[in-house]
């Protein structure tokens, strides 16, 4: 599995506190990082041990840079179930991070290849990104990048997985019109200095042995971290039970 660091816990509150410990080892050796972060409940428990350890001195944000992932097309901060509001009331305004310290895609642009621009400009002024933290969708996305994407692409816009559409719906109080992502490309996560894929639950078992032992394949973006140089695959032992006899 090339340069990929496998890490199983015992169950996602164990997940959670490694993947808060490889982030705030990254942020020790760098206090300027450039950290890329998802939303979803894959993160949650994380920002609940970041924010404490934060609130303890364990680990200082201030001097750090955030992306956020991804998007829904048409949505925003303002909006309940978006990625950016959940990324805000779960890690960004409890520890008060400075609003130029962070960017999060503009997905109400009427130009959303220049906001994909702006996101990817930002990037290249802060980066290159140090750490990228990515969850798995059930059909094997990263991000918003749905089957059939491009590994070579940098930030962009494109249709929704009828998967990600239904599944996306449990972010949100009333069924919501999903269409369109905006997100962070399998580009930025080749060129990331780590890139970290979290998952738990045993529902994510089935993708996660296809994404790490089966074909190399754009139709699964999460088959990208089988070529990843400094990988770590972040897993519970649920969500790796159909690996455990291969390993």
């Amino acid at each position: 599995m090339n340069n990929m660091k496998l890490i199983i816990t015992k169950d996602y509150n164990a997940m959670s506190r490694t993947a808060a410990d490889l982030v705030i080892a990254q942020v020790k050796q760098k206090p300027a990082s450039l950290i890329c972060f998802p939303s979803g409940d894959s993160p949650a428990g994380m920002f609940r041990y970041l924010i404490a350890d934060a609130a303890a001195g364990k680990v200082d944000f201030s001097r750090c840079y955030f992306v956020g992932l991804d998007e829904w097309v048409g949505l925003g901060g303002e909006d309940d179930g978006s990625c950016t509001q959940f990324l805000n009331e779960n890690f960004f305004s409890p520890l008060n991070i400075k609003p130029p310290r962070v960017k999060f895609f503009d997905a109400k642009a009427a130009d959303l290849d220049a906001a994909c621009r702006d996101m990817d400009d930002f990037i290249k002024q802060h980066g290159p990104l140090d750490m990228m933290i990515v969850g798995i969708g059930m059909n094997g996305h990263i991000g918003l990048n749905e089957p059939g994407t491009d590994f070579n692409l940098y930030a962009h816009h494109a249709p929704l997985d009828p998967i990600t559409i239904t599944v996306g719906q449990k972010y949100f109080k009333q069924e919501t019109k999903l269409t369109e992502g905006i997100t962070l490309g399998l580009k930025h996560l080749q060129e990331a200095e780590t890139s970290m894929l979290i998952a738990a639950g045993s529902k994510k078992a089935a993708i996660i042995k296809q994404a790490l032992q089966g074909e190399i394949t754009g139709q699964l973006p999460a088959s990208i971290f089988q070529t990843l140089t400094s990988a770590v695959v972040l897993l519970d032992e649920g969500a790796a039970q159909e690996l455990l006899g291969s390993i």
